[in-house]
């Protein structure tokens, strides 16, 4: 059972809309969270996928950052798949267009 941290990840990363991403650091930010590493965490262990689509969190520096807990290999081609379906698209290992960047209200 996720915790009540884990359901605050997940409920905010249903708010990033399909074809923007945002970012562990941001996300950590809009959850009043010091630690963008503990949201990728949470984020590893999202049982709700896809219809939590933690495929749509990046890294800070606007690199794929990792995916399923791995940061290469396969995993991270399939994140970067699905972000190309949406029409997220990557240049040179980084977001190709900042505009995708979803900044949450506050």
């Amino acid at each position: 059972m996720p915790t009540d941290f884990e359901q605050r990840v997940y409920r905010a990363v249903q708010q990033v809309p399909r074809g923007r991403v945002t970012t562990y650091r941001l996300l950590a930010a809009h959850l009043r969270c010091g630690s963008p590493r503990a949201v990728g965490q949470a984020l590893r262990r999202n049982p709700y996928a896809p219809r939590v689509p933690c495929h749509r969190v990046i890294a800070a520096d606007l690199t794929p950052g990792g995916f399923r807990g791995e940061t290469g290999g396969s995993t991270v081609k399939m994140k970067l798949s699905l972000l190309s379906s949406e029409g997220v698209r990557f240049s040179h290992g980084h977001l190709a267009d900042p505009r995708c960047l979803y900044a949450f209200e506050t």
